[in-house]
């Protein structure tokens, strides 16, 4: 796509207060491939005040009609899937077939979910002698990651649209392409003037002025514990509402019951799926000591099927961090059984599928979010060690527990300090709600509960 070079303002592309750009570089070959306004303060200020002016009508819109737009979104992002599809490989480097099915496909899937929610939702309850109603929170501030560009996207804006928001973005600044062209989507969907805005920029820039601008009321912010913690403390001093999607260190128990080859197969593919650069990957695999030895081994050997099959990471920082990661593995102990901090190709951010043994629950690589390729495997005791290790983090996003039984399972999964299970390799489920305990956030995405994040609740009694 030929990206554009100003802002998304209140229904129009408008040039950006300053001169400043972002190039955008495509990790596979390090070549710049386009430039995007470096958005200010002062844009911030604009977008915010246009979405102000565009919330009450928006609000008052019949959720019918909310629901049609929506369902409009979600045909303009199909009409340009392909283009969705080409435009993530160029700027984050997964590859085609990943793109196509998934960064393109889950968000289309979502907006339409959120199409259906809009309807059918029910804004409007009796409780007893009262009447709830549940309405849009006002004017929301969403600043998105890069590693799911148009899903983080529409996670945040579609619940919000349909929820009778006003809508500020200000997306990563490796990815903007892709948020440009959701702008476009929103354009031709026929969504009104002022009701979604778009700001590309730095965030120590633009997104500060839209974390702590007195026009937002809600900070809706996907990405790293840290700035996370730095809004949610800019937030609290305006008491501002916050929904918080943080880092992740999950664990994949696989129990004696289980199969244990399968379990392994998938945890490997899980953990190198969009090059290990998905904050709920199982990066911790938990595999009794009995069975440690084999498990090691396969996962030794899924691993190595992955060399000519994941794309780079996003940029030469990300892969230099994800390399130090895996020298302290090894250097406090691991073993390393697959991949390495050798680059595989002459250009481009790439690191190698990596798969430590022998790490004990207080090593770095066990605490700590890699954001990379790399996967921990730690032996446990029994299964109270087991639930130990695997809560023993400040993270709690996600797992996965293994095991013959399914009741054993869920028995197990059930005591997880974690927001989301999967059982035995259970598929994602878009109408779930995401969100994690401890230090991997506050609030939920997707389905209805993500909804809920978008609306304040009033109760009149009669």
């Amino acid at each position: 796509m030929k990206a554009h070079d100003g802002i998304y303002l209140d229904g129009a592309w408008r040039p950006a207060a300053g001169q400043d750009v972002i190039e955008v570089v495509d990790p596979a070959d390090e070549r710049v491939i386009a430039t995007v306004p470096a958005g200010t303060a002062e844009d911030v200020d604009a977008a915010v005040r246009a979405a102000r002016a565009a919330l009450p009508a928006w609000a008052a819109t019949p959720p019918a009609e909310r629901a049609a737009r929506l369902t409009a979104l979600r045909d303009a992002l199909t009409a340009r899937k392909d283009e969705i599809a080409e435009t993530v490989t160029a700027e984050l480097g997964s590859p085609p077939a990943f793109s196509q099915a998934v960064h393109a496909g889950l968000p289309i899937a979502v907006a339409g979910s959120y199409a259906e929610l809009a309807a059918t939702h029910p804004f409007e309850e009796k409780v007893g002698n009262s009447t709830v109603f549940h309405e849009p929170i006002g004017v929301v501030g969403a600043i998105t990651p890069w590693n799911y560009p148009l899903h983080q996207i529409v996670a945040k804006v579609a619940p919000a649209l349909a929820a009778g928001c006003t809508v500020v973005l200000k997306p990563a600044e490796d990815t903007p392409l892709t948020a440009q062209l959701f702008a476009e989507a929103v354009d031709e969907a026929g969504v009104p003037a002022g009701v979604f805005n778009l700001v590309t920029g730095l965030g120590p820039v633009a997104g500060q002025a839209l974390a702590e601008h007195p026009g937002v009321d809600l900070v809706s912010f996907t990405g790293s514990t840290a700035v996370g913690r730095r809004i949610a403390a800019t937030a609290g001093a305006a008491i501002k509402k916050v929904a918080l999607e943080l880092g992740g260190k999950s664990a994949n128990v696989i129990l004696p019951s289980a199969d244990l080859a399968k379990a392994v197969n998938v945890g490997v593919a899980n953990v190198m799926s969009n090059s290990g650069q998905t904050c709920s990957a199982w990066t911790r695999m938990l595999v009794h000591r009995d069975h440690y030895d084999e498990a090691v081994e396969l996962a030794a050997a899924a691993a190595a099927k992955y060399g000519d099959r994941i794309g780079p990471l996003v940029n030469a920082k990300q892969r230099e961090r994800v390399v130090g990661y895996i020298e302290q593995g090894v250097a406090e102990g691991a073993r390393l059984v697959a991949g390495g901090p050798e680059s595989p190709r002459e250009r481009g951010y790439f690191v190698s599928p990596t798969v430590l043994a022998d790490v004990t629950p207080e090593m770095t690589v066990a605490q700590e979010e890699i954001f990379g390729p790399v996967l921990s495997i730690l032996p446990y005791d029994d299964e109270e060690d087991a639930l130990r290790i695997a809560n023993g983090t400040v993270y709690g996003l996600a797992g996965a527990v293994w095991a013959g039984d399914e009741a054993e399972a869920v028995a197990f999964a059930r005591r997880m300090d974690t927001g989301q299970v999967d059982i035995n390799g259970g598929r994602f489920n878009p109408l779930a709600p995401f969100g994690g305990y401890k230090q991997s956030g506050v609030g939920r995405e997707l389905g209805a509960h993500g909804l809920a994040e978008y609306l304040h609740t009033k109760s009149l009694q009669f």
